[in-house]
């Protein structure tokens, strides 16, 4: 009698378990947007040639053929400190290599995502001081998420090769050279994809971690291998090189705007068979990151779970681009 009780309740909770996945299911089915928007504001279709925003020019599109170099997408948000830092080792870097290679052509996108401090303003100085031609700032009408601003900058670049690198200034960035010089080999069909990697420096991080982060950091490595991208160690590093026609690929499909965008970013890669490869940079912890440790991991690892489901489930769709 008993074990029939136990059978029957094994069975009834099965059953509800399964309706209710099921109507988990559907509900994020119908509540998805199959692909993810492309417009831009009004207020977002041109960048300003003065500090004082009397004079604008309209923002170029990543459909348009490359008219430099190299692109450097920054995505920020409340950085009216940090940026000066890292746009004056950039800008060094890369002035030297257009000293010493006098062909060599860049230009930096500041993206400010909707920040309340003077983001737009600290960056408009160097626009003003270094000429819009090398330094643009995109100012985003709302908060998109770092995923949103860096699909923005992307979509509007000019160049053959395109960076997004974080505003901490956390990476090297003359590290750059070794980005390119990787990418230079895998490139296939004018596609490719290169991650900075701080894998090589987990051990010495591990030892500066409490063992519920360590825990933490291995939960999300596990899912990210799990579900979504395998092949790459370090997913989140903030500082990738793509091709012009990789990116122009990658971010009309990406759907994630928060921080796992770089994992949804990787699963594209992936599912358009572009050449990846991981080099090892240099990185050190920068003050003021906006990542709220434990909360934002598992902001992070629910979003993964999520780029999983609503692939497989068709509630994202991708749209399949011409290939020439």
């Amino acid at each position: 009698m008993v074990c029939e009780l136990l059978l029957n309740l094994f069975w009834y909770c099965l059953i509800a378990g399964i309706a209710i996945i099921v109507v988990a299911l559907i509900v994020i089915y119908v509540s998805s947007e199959p692909y993810p928007s492309l417009a831009f504001h009004t207020t977002e279709n041109t960048f300003y040639t003065s500090t004082d925003c009397t004079r604008s020019e309209e923002f170029p599109s990543i459909k348009d053929a490359a008219s430099i170099d190299l692109s450097v997408i920054v995505p920020a948000y409340n950085e009216e400190q940090r940026l000066p830092i890292m746009l004056d080792e950039a800008l060094d870097f890369l002035k030297g290599k257009q000293k010493n290679y006098p062909r060599f052509s860049y230009e930096i996108i500041v993206v400010d995502d909707g920040s309340k401090d003077k983001t737009t303003q600290v960056a408009l100085k160097y626009s003003e001081d270094y000429s819009s031609n090398k330094i643009r700032v995109l100012t985003l009408f709302k908060n998109h998420g770092k995923g949103g601003a860096v699909r923005k900058g992307m979509l509007v670049s000019r160049g053959r090769h395109l960076l997004f690198a974080d505003a901490d200034g956390a990476s090297k960035f003359a590290d750059y050279e070794k980005l390119e010089t990787e990418l230079d080999k895998i490139i296939n069909n004018d596609l490719g994809v290169v991650c900075g990697s701080r894998a090589h420096l987990e051990e010495e991080s591990k030892a500066q971690r409490s063992i519920f982060r360590t825990f933490l950091m291995y939960g999300f490595h596990f899912l990210v291998w799990f579900l979504c991208v395998r092949g790459v160690r370090d997913t989140q590093c903030g500082f990738k090189l793509l091709t012009r026609k990789s990116a122009e690929i990658l971010f009309s499909n990406l759907h994630v705007n928060r921080w796992a965008f770089d994992v949804d970013l990787l699963f594209l890669a992936q599912y358009f068979k572009m050449p990846i490869s991981e080099v090892a940079v240099t990185w050190h912890e920068i003050e003021g990151s906006k990542m709220v440790p434990v909360f934002s991991w598992i902001e992070m690892g629910i979003d993964i779970l999520l780029i999983r489901i609503k692939y497989f489930i068709g509630a994202w769709k991708i749209r399949e681009i011409k290939q020439e």
